[in-house]
């Protein structure tokens, strides 16, 4: 359950050095924290670090792309996997980025509730503006939650600032978001439920969150083959971020989870293994 009061569906996934890798473990009612829904193992690294993986806007927790992101993390860690509020099984409607802070919250707590001491957060396309954002509140606002603070952030075809349409898919995005009959045809076509109503207020972007992120470790991956959004957005996001951040521009990359390859996602996860320890030991 959020702090907002919408239910989320999450798995979590052990580190695939342990016994019990392979067997997810259910939380689609709500991210309950009971411990009937499996624990780390805290013996030993990286038995004690724990990946969240939030998805790109249509996606959930059971789609091909987040599946296969999250079988190459458990090489590196454990994994919960979660949908967003009006995706898969969770509850509510899209904000498109806004209130999914508050859900990102909650499967950063379910995962420290399991046990995990580091939490780092890995998020793509919208997901990976809700990962910039939550780490940036969490990190910037007096009396924030700790238990809600990653340990380190990758954030994966994020897009800078709000309602960007440079590009003929992000115009398609913003009339399926803005008008009834496109909200339509994301309900029944897509499988994802949109909020009708404007933000109000309109929330920090990511550009104006990287800065609060320091000094936690973070990462910003992005295609220069990225039909959604051009280069001058992650480039904002790393300059804005400053000389704690690492900025990736990957060759022939496209856009977020789904064309993510293993290879890339290795690289990830190995990043996170070795700036996750990091952080603790600073």
């Amino acid at each position: 359950m959020t702090d907002d009061g919408v239910r989320i569906e999450a798995e979590h996934q052990p580190y695939a050095g342990s016994a019990s890798a392979g067997r997810p473990d259910a939380a689609a009612g709500g991210l309950s924290g009971d411990a009937a829904h499996g624990a780390a193992d805290p013996a030993g690294d990286p038995g004690d670090l724990a990946i969240v993986v939030a998805h790109g806007f249509t996606g959930a927790l059971e789609r091909p792309a987040v599946r296969r992101a999250a079988r190459e993390f458990t090489r590196y860690a454990g994994v919960v996997t979660f949908s967003f509020r009006g995706h898969g099984r969770s509850g509510g409607r899209s904000t498109v980025g806004d209130r999914e802070v508050y859900d990102l919250d909650a499967a950063v707590r379910w995962a420290r509730s399991l046990g995990y001491r580091r939490v780092a957060t890995v998020g793509f396309s919208m997901g990976g503006s809700v990962v910039l954002r939550q780490a940036g509140r969490a990190a910037g606002l007096p009396g924030a939650d700790a238990g809600t603070r990653p340990d380190a952030v990758v954030a994966v075809s994020s897009p800078a600032r709000w309602y960007y349409r440079g590009t003929a898919p992000m115009r398609r995005l913003h009339w399926m978001v803005t008008r009834p009959v496109g909200r339509a045809v994301s309900r029944y076509g897509l499988k994802t439920r949109i909020h009708s109503e404007d933000w109000n207020p309109v929330p920090p972007s990511p550009v104006e969150a990287a800065p609060l992120i320091a000094p936690t470790p973070l990462l910003i991956v992005h295609g220069d083959r990225d039909a959604y959004f051009p280069l001058d957005h992650p480039l904002s996001i790393a300059r804005a971020a400053g000389d704690g951040a690492e900025l990736w521009i990957e060759r022939g990359f496209g856009h977020a989870e789904n064309a993510a390859d293993p290879a890339l996602l290795r690289r990830v996860g190995t990043w996170v293994t070795e700036h996750a320890e990091a952080a603790k030991r600073a």
